[in-house]
């Protein structure tokens, strides 16, 4: 699947509001909430489990990095960008570094 694919199938579960600006400023803080999610898991990792990660924290992280993925597309659609374009302009912006 491509990032555009994805993003295709992502914005068919969204729920959009009639409030273009609050749609945004949801999927945003969706953004920061889920990637606190991320942080909080691996948290749990280093401090509990010495560093250890299951299968099944694997799993989880994937969830919620996907929840992150999730917020991010249909943030993007919103504001008239696509998945592809996004990679593209973060590709060039890391080589110029």
């Amino acid at each position: 699947m491509t990032f555009d694919e994805y993003q295709t199938k992502a914005l068919t579960t969204a729920i959009f509001n009639k409030d273009p600006l609050m749609d945004k400023t949801i999927w945003a803080m969706g953004i920061a909430g889920e990637a606190g999610e991320v942080i909080e898991k691996w948290k749990k990792v280093v401090a509990y489990r010495d560093g250890i990660i299951t299968e099944t924290d694997k799993i989880e992280l994937a969830k919620e990095m996907g929840d992150v993925v999730w917020y991010i597309a249909v943030l993007a659609h919103s504001l008239g960008l696509s998945f592809d374009e996004i990679m593209r302009i973060n590709v060039e912006k890391l080589k110029s570094r």
